[in-house]
């Protein structure tokens, strides 16, 4: 019991030392997940949109497959991206693997499906009285469809969150695309991983700390964002 309180006793000091090491793993998982979040919203947002206020062959497919991706098995993720990246892959030449840009597809692909899915969730669900709304009032298609997704606001930023959320979790992906370098892919999730193996627990108690503190802040706002977007709430 006394090491287990002193690992997190030290596990503190590296956070209130700002250990050089330690915020540059931070900021290099920060910095991936938040690419990949941005890059996943670029593509999920309009797919979300269309898939929610267009009919069109194929659609419930589609629907279909976006919800099955959600929970796209990491590890296979991984694997798919190394195939891909790898010097026998068909992308090999731009070499990527073991790259941060590698992780960011990674997680990117892990994200995007979320995004989609639970954008599209969101804009389904609009009361259709505002579509007719703005059509009576003479709106445009383009202008109907961002009425549309005013209105789903608070519901496409939660799918934004909880995207954000299993990127920041993520592990066997990017261990298996990254490569976990000390320095150059070696993220949160990896390190707590590799470290507990070592016996250096200091380390990967600090991050699990500050994992779960981004995780609890991540999960707050999501809250209050569904919260505020609830009718009772109004």
């Amino acid at each position: 019991m006394s090491s287990f309180l002193q690992g997190f006793v030290k596990a503190f000091e590296l956070i209130l030392h700002l250990d050089p090491v330690l915020f540059g793993i931070i900021f290099l998982s920060l910095k991936v997940s938040g690419l990949a979040l941005l890059i996943a919203t670029g593509l999920g947002l309009p797919l979300g949109a269309v898939l929610g206020l267009k009919r069109f062959p194929g659609r419930d497919l589609a629907i279909s497959l976006t919800n099955t991706f959600m929970g796209l098995p990491p590890v296979v993720v991984g694997l798919f991206v190394y195939l891909l990246l790898s010097r026998r892959g068909p992308l090999g030449f731009l070499g990527l693997l073991y790259s941060p840009p590698a992780m960011i597809v990674a997680q990117t692909i892990l994200a995007a499906p979320i995004v989609t899915a639970l954008c599209h969730s969101a804009i389904v669900n609009v009361d259709p009285l505002i579509r007719q709304a703005a059509r009576t009032l003479g709106a445009t298609p383009r202008q109907e469809t961002i009425a549309v997704i005013r209105e789903a606001r608070y519901g496409i930023l939660s799918a934004v969150i909880a995207a954000f959320g299993r990127v920041m979790a993520e592990v066997g992906a990017i261990l298996i695309v990254g490569g976990n370098i000390a320095g150059y892919t070696r993220v949160m999730t990896t390190t707590i991983a590799l470290e507990t193996d070592k016996g250096n627990f200091e380390l990967a108690l600090a991050l699990g700390v500050i994992l779960l503190s981004i995780s609890f802040i991540v999960n707050a706002v999501l809250h209050a964002v569904q919260r505020r977007g609830s009718p009772r709430s109004a």
